[in-house]
């Protein structure tokens, strides 16, 4: 019999929280409240207190979430941010909407993450913040960003789309960079049923400022302190992740379980590199990225054996026409470029099962002849 394993499995949540999920949307559309309003305030405060974070913003989606961040801290014009080479591109679009200019640092060549050890060689008279990624949801090394932040008195944001529930030090993400900004779209950990997004912060300034700036600009209707935009986290999402939240430690530890088949069953394989995690790291396994250098082929192959991958991601920013005024031209930033050739995403959903796991991993191990 054909294998079938989709790389993302959108179905299956909802068959198991079908009911939960049901009643939530029910009862917001009983309420008659679609903007803003006390399903909102009920999951702000939810999420914050999983972050172990004073405050939470719901927002319209990630990349507003970052946005906004940077405008709370009145990060724009004439100002530079410090960012991954290697990331998906929102992250740079937040910094260039806010009217700053990315500053791209290559990351460390085994987490992935920003390397921070070559931060400060990007250091500017302009630079006010560094904007790190837990990409793939492996945690940044914040204590090595922190050094270099206080020693130039620079802010800290963090990128969390792909990192809910995830740890430094035994640490939830969320609470310990200056500010969070968090994706809740379909596909992560934590997702909404459209596009989603919050800001998590143990800061009441920023939080407040985050929370007019989301609303046109405005604390009470149709008076205007500032000029603010319209991102607004609505509450029939919110009402869906509220029923998400209270499943998402059981579905991470799903995510740990399929990851540490992997981990075992593909050690040593022949020109597979596996994802490194560090001792003071917790990852939240949004996506299982293996390396090899003929990624195409392997991705044909495993297609063949009934098993979807995805490229996460196939060009880095600085590549992309989007950025083309930057003029960063091929191996510009070479550790970057050679991740991107290079990586493959497989299957870890929650809901991939021991045996389909093991499958893909004897798989892989046949494509390797090992």
């Amino acid at each position: 019999m054909t294998k079938n394993i989709p790389f993302l499995d959108m179905k299956s949540p909802y068959q198991e929280l079908k009911a939960e999920l049901d009643a939530a949307y029910q009862r917001v559309m009983d309420s008659g409240w679609y903007i803003m309003g006390e399903e909102l305030e009920q999951f702000e405060e939810e999420f914050a207190q999983y972050c172990d974070a004073k405050y939470c913003v719901g927002v319209g989606n990630g990349l507003e979430a970052l946005h906004l961040i940077l405008r709370a801290y009145e990060i724009g014009e004439g100002d530079e941010v410090i960012v991954p080479a290697n990331t998906y591109i929102a992250t740079w679009l937040a910094i260039s909407y806010a009217g700053a200019k990315p500053v791209p640092v290559e990351p460390d060549a085994q987490t992935y993450n920003i390397d921070a050890e070559k931060i400060e060689a990007a250091i500017t008279p302009r630079t006010r913040a560094i904007l790190a990624v837990h990409l793939y949801g492996q945690p940044a090394d914040f204590s090595g960003i922190k050094f270099i932040a206080e020693k130039h008195n620079l802010i800290i944001i963090d990128d969390a789309a792909q990192a809910h529930g995830a740890k430094f030090q035994n640490q939830k993400i969320g609470s310990i960079f200056d500010a969070t900004g968090w994706s809740f779209y379909p596909g992560k950990n934590l997702g909404a049923f459209g596009d989603a997004g919050a800001v998590t912060t143990n800061d009441a300034k920023i939080a407040n400022r985050v929370r007019i700036l989301r609303n046109y600009g405005s604390q009470k209707k149709y008076y205007n302190d500032i000029k603010g935009y319209n991102s607004r986290l609505d509450p029939l999402q919110a009402a869906f992740l509220r029923v998400k939240l209270k499943h998402l430690d059981n579905w991470h530890a799903r995510r740990q379980e399929i990851a540490a088949i992997y981990l075992q069953d593909l050690a040593g394989t022949n020109e597979l590199t596996l994802p490194y995690v560090p001792a003071w790291a917790k990852p939240s396994w949004h996506l299982f990225v293996i390396r090899h250098p003929a990624r195409e082929t392997l991705a044909d192959f495993l297609k063949e054996k009934g098993i979807q991958t995805l490229i996460h991601y196939p060009v880095p920013p600085h590549l992309q026409p989007a950025y083309q005024e930057m003029n960063l031209p091929e191996n510009t930033y070479p550790i970057t470029e050679t991740i991107h050739r290079e990586v493959l995403s497989i299957p870890i959903g929650p809901h991939i099962s021991h045996q389909e796991a093991k499958y893909i991993a004897a798989t892989l191990k046949e494509f390797s002849g090992t």
